[in-house]
């Protein structure tokens, strides 16, 4: 079987077998198309069903020498352990020669988060005698009370969100869907904007489901929503560098500060692992610090 080959059953294999959403997909094929050039340039004899651990140890070595992060490469390397796994699992090979290949080392950043005086200080600049302070109200409450990434939030439909269940149906990556409570701040701004904003909008055909509209009548961009949170913190005065993804770190964090439930919070966020929803026990050491002092009888 010929490298073409190999990659288009594996492309089957994760479409039919695992179920990924096509973007998914693409993205482990360009982790083995990044394969296939270190080998076409550097062992071009080489077979795929003959590629070795140290192979792939000169593959991940290659990464590095052209500037690649380690962030990065634990990325692709997952693509190639699961592309290796499954030629393993076809019999292309007699043993999975990733399977020793250890994930480069990474650096564990915490997230700037905001405080909960900083996000009402946001909330509270919104102009709301503006065409669009509603939406950009509603935005904020539903970023910061749902934790949601900004891919979900612009893809966000009117048919996903229940008031009276006080829930909405979050489709994450993967396609994989998930509830997330819709707390009251958040369920007011949004029945605000519905009725005072978005009724009044000429909608396009194709986004009549949009929870959120742009003034074209069309769904807001990733852009669009990056812009609005710069925007908010410049009137706020916060210096701070934030993003949409920072009303997620936020929301987890002050869920995990409070007290809530670590796989409770894995749920909400959609993550995989919990090991990812971990780093929010570690964002702030002051709290836990404080918790300590004013509760345990030896502080």
């Amino acid at each position: 079987m010929e490298d073409f080959q190999y990659k288009e059953a594996f492309r089957a294999h994760l479409r039919l077998e695992k179920s990924l959403a096509e973007n998914s997909i693409e993205g482990y094929l360009a982790d083995v198309s990044k394969l296939f050039q270190f080998i076409s340039m550097h062992r071009p004899d080489l077979k795929t069903d003959t590629i070795s651990l140290d192979d792939l140890r000169a593959f991940l070595q290659w990464l590095s020498d052209i500037g690649i992060s380690a962030r990065s490469q634990a990325r692709i390397l997952s693509g190639i352990k699961s592309f290796f796994r499954f030629l393993a699992l076809e019999n292309v090979i007699p043993e999975n020669p990733s399977s020793l290949l250890e994930t480069p080392r990474i650096a564990r950043h915490l997230p700037d988060i905001l405080s909960v005086e900083e996000v009402e200080k946001l909330i509270s600049c919104t102009d709301l005698s503006a065409r669009w302070g509603h939406r950009n109200q509603a935005i904020i409450e539903v970023m910061y009370g749902c934790g949601l990434r900004v891919s979900e939030l612009v893809n966000l439909k009117l048919s996903q969100i229940s008031f009276d269940e006080g829930y909405i149906r979050v489709h994450g990556k993967g396609d994989k869907e998930r509830l997330v409570p819709l707390g009251r701040p958040a369920a007011k701004a949004l029945r605000l904007y519905l009725t005072g904003t978005r009724v009044h909008l000429d909608i396009q055909p194709g986004f009549r489901d949009h929870l959120f509209i742009s003034n074209r009548g069309r769904g807001l961009s990733r852009v669009m929503v990056f812009q609005l949170v710069k925007d908010l913190a410049s009137r706020a005065g916060i210096r701070k560098k934030i993003s949409p993804h920072t009303f997620r770190h936020t929301f987890a964090t002050h869920l995990v500060e409070n007290g809530a439930d670590l796989r409770a919070v894995q749920e909400m966020l959609g993550h995989e692992s919990i090991l990812t929803t971990e780093i929010y026990t570690h964002l702030n050491r002051e709290f836990l610090r404080d918790t300590v002092n004013r509760f345990h009888p030896r502080a």
